[in-house]
């Protein structure tokens, strides 16, 4: 497992003892699968104040590679789900351009885009997808994508800063899964021929062997692959369904978490947080070219600054040699030693068959190939600022 996975912030940590003063823990919650991964003999631990699944009993090597050759399926149902309506699509993606930096107004129907909530310094509270439904019935509403961790600070926020006519409606009731690999589209087709026929980052509502379902054909491993939300109640359905299928196995948090460092894919508290912005995280592909000239988002000087003249500090790709990884709060230092910056993530990677990082260096210092050290336990590992993802995409343009 990742180190990520055993630092990762829960929301729900614990509740004051007004006799006391201190802090009882409150009960972990559980996804509507929760039954079926202790059957499947899973390792549970505590993440963002679910009980999640870290690892089957392949582990988390095998979840890996058989994720980048097959198809895994992941249990992703603690994420947060939430449907913003509005009378009409503008309405609604104006209402939602006040909080994110993406261009949501021109969002076509049934296409979804990566975006940040942002602070007024113009940090990360957190970072999301939006969803417009292709439905001409549904034109006022977007489905939001938030983290566990984050979503009920999240759904407030936005909650506090909506017009009148924009409504936040929290979708509890629904479960999600992602179905990721190359043979993710074959595996889901058998259930419905038209999932073959999606692009990356498109959506559709459809149904899969009899439960109507939200696709999106989207991920957080760098492989081909869908996520599926549905009702709670029914979610199950589709999940024993794809694991008769021989190519399709579960995946645990532990190989997400390896599988999303080798695709260069940031972890919300962790790559980002209320402090780095998007330019400065390397997400600046994520603002559109409209509203990096209008502006008009939270922190909009601050990012506009930086797109202008450069970040103080950039997220790098980090590529150490030897096999010793270095893990998150590693400092990063210059040959000479000058501390420059510091690992926020990093681990072994299975398919690259080496360890890999990512940091924050001084911007000076962030060209790929320039030569650093990270210091890890008293001891100096050189490593090289590398491009990002280390392995490949293969999303399905």
């Amino acid at each position: 497992m990742a180190a990520e996975i055993a630092d990762a912030e829960t929301a729900d940590a614990g509740a004051v003892d007004a006799s006391s003063g201190a802090v009882a823990p409150r009960p972990l919650r559980r996804t509507p699968l929760h039954a079926r991964h202790v059957a499947l003999g899973a390792r549970m631990v505590p993440f963002a104040g679910y009980d999640m699944p870290v690892q089957y009993p392949s582990g988390i090597l095998g979840e890996h590679n058989w994720t980048r050759d097959k198809a895994g399926l992941f249990d992703v149902s603690h994420m947060g789900q939430a449907f913003l309506i509005g009378p009409d699509h503008e309405t609604t993606a104006r209402a939602l351009e006040a909080l994110v930096p993406a261009d949501i107004l021109n969002l076509a129907p049934g296409r979804q885009r990566y975006s940040q909530l942002l602070n007024e310094e113009g940090g990360i509270l957190d970072d999301l997808m939006v969803t417009r439904s292709a439905d001409p019935d549904e034109d006022g509403a977007l489905l939001l994508i938030v983290n566990a961790a984050c979503k009920e600070a999240d759904y407030a926020h936005i909650e506090q800063r909506l017009p009148e006519n924009v409504k936040l409606i929290r979708a509890g009731h629904r479960g999600l899964i992602a179905v990721q690999g190359p043979a993710a589209a074959e595996a889901l087709a058998a259930l419905n021929p038209e999932v073959a026929e999606m692009s990356f980052m498109s959506a559709r509502s459809l149904k899969l062997g009899g439960v109507q379902a939200n696709l999106s054909r989207s991920g957080y491993t760098g492989e081909d692959g869908y996520e599926i939300s549905a009702a709670a109640a029914k979610i199950g359905e589709i999940w024993d369904t794809l694991l008769l299928d021989a190519r399709v196995r579960p995946v645990g948090l532990g190989a997400r978490d390896s599988l999303r460092l080798e695709a260069g894919l940031c972890l919300y508290g962790h790559d980002i947080d209320k402090t780095t912005s998007p330019v400065e995280a390397a997400l600046a592909w994520s603002i559109q070219k409209r509203r990096r000239e209008e502006g008009g988002f939270p922190g909009a000087g601050r990012i506009q600054r930086e797109l202008r003249e450069g970040p103080q500090f950039l997220r790098v790709g980090l590529l150490p040699e030897g096999r010793a990884p270095a893990r998150e709060g590693a400092e990063i230092a210059t040959p000479d030693g000058e501390v420059v910056g510091k690992v926020t993530s990093g681990g072994f990677g299975p398919t690259l068959n080496g360890p890999c990082a990512m940091g924050y260096v001084a911007s000076a210092h962030s060209a790929p190939g320039a030569r650093l050290d990270l210091l890890v336990r008293g001891n100096r590992l050189p490593a090289v600022v590398a491009p990002m993802p280390f392995v490949p995409n293969r999303y399905k343009r």
